[in-house]
């Protein structure tokens, strides 16, 4: 029972985490199997991998050292942020290689990192609450770390790796530059250097004081992370505004639809309505269509004709055709 009770609290609130982070992402959703597949990514190759690579090199440092502080230290801090956050940031960059379609905002970043972080996180969460909670301390260390692992420090993971997709989302937006090839780089150090300090500040300092002083900057810095995804979600909505004027004035989609597809409350309200009358499927697909198409304009007055983007285009704004009469506004 105790390892049940580990693996549902080590599991279900990242699952829950990573709806909301696909439920950010308003305008333009991504597939649900990429996204299941990079939380399977986070949850074993990630997770597997970081613990066999962290105990051998933790093991190779305390022969080499003989002491235990030293080597718990240099893990926490130094080997952990770099194993760790290499291994999460590689199912990113698989997507952005394989899936470069999918990967058209810096809130795809985001979200494709966030998930494979969640994933490693469940593993991860998984194994402290039952190991290092109910072992060391019964019930009364399963739920405290439940309560740290959960709620103190459940966005921690997402939080450190989501700069890795912000690197690359810029990447993936500009056609050339020192910045283009920069951003996946300094994303990648920025998202190391975070939970290098995190992990440091936690060897460092203990108790209670320790817990709350950590918690503090942990959550200044998601608040800081939460601030940057709304302007995301607001730049995504601007570029549905920016670009869907043109499929207005060419009749491919009516003046509702228009003001309903850049508007996330609105969409919710006709994909509600659509269930009621046999049209979601319809609906559903309408708008996500035209979320694609801006993006993938944006895209064309950027990077040029990259992967066919105008024939992309064109095939959107045929299906949008096809969908207008049964789209819901």
């Amino acid at each position: 029972m105790p390892f049940l009770i580990s693996l549902f609290f080590g599991f279900a609130p990242m699952f829950l985490f990573a709806y909301i982070l696909y439920w950010t992402d308003r305008y333009e959703r991504e597939p649900k199997i990429l996204l299941g597949a990079v939380f399977f990514w986070g949850m074993a190759i990630a997770a597997g991998g970081a613990f066999v690579i962290n105990t051998l090199l933790g093991m190779g440092i305390y022969i080499f050292t003989g002491s235990e502080a030293a080597t718990n230290i240099t893990t926490a801090s130094i080997i952990a942020p770099i194993v760790e956050e290499t291994l999460k940031g590689l199912a990113v960059f698989l997507v952005f290689l394989a899936f470069r379609k999918e990967f058209d905002s810096i809130l795809d970043g985001i979200v494709y990192a966030g998930v494979t972080a969640l994933g490693f996180a469940a593993t991860e969460n998984t194994h402290y609450i039952y190991n290092l909670g109910y072992l060391d301390g019964g019930w009364e260390g399963l739920w405290f770390l439940v309560f740290v692992r959960v709620i103190l420090v459940g966005w921690q993971h997402p939080f450190y790796t989501a700069f890795t997709g912000i690197g690359l989302a810029i990447m993936r937006m500009r056609s050339s530059g020192c910045i283009k090839y920069a951003a996946p780089l300094i994303g990648f150090s920025v998202a190391m250097f975070t939970h290098a300090f995190h992990n440091g500040l936690a060897s460092i300092i203990s108790g209670l004081g320790g817990l709350a002083f950590g918690t503090f900057l942990d959550w200044t810095g998601w608040f800081f992370m939460f601030i940057f995804i709304l302007w995301a979600v607001s730049s995504d909505q601007k570029l549905l505004k920016k670009h869907l004027q043109e499929e207005y004035r060419l009749e491919l989609i009516t003046a509702a639809q228009y003001h309903t597809a850049i508007s996330a409350r609105k969409q919710s309200s006709a994909r509600m309505q659509a269930l009621f009358n046999g049209r979601y499927k319809a609906t559903r697909r309408f708008y996500q269509i035209c979320g694609e198409l801006a993006h993938k304009k944006e895209q064309y007055h950027t990077l040029g004709n990259e992967k066919n983007n105008g024939e992309i285009i064109q095939k959107y704004r045929a299906e949008l055709t096809v969908l207008k009469d049964k789209a819901m506004a």
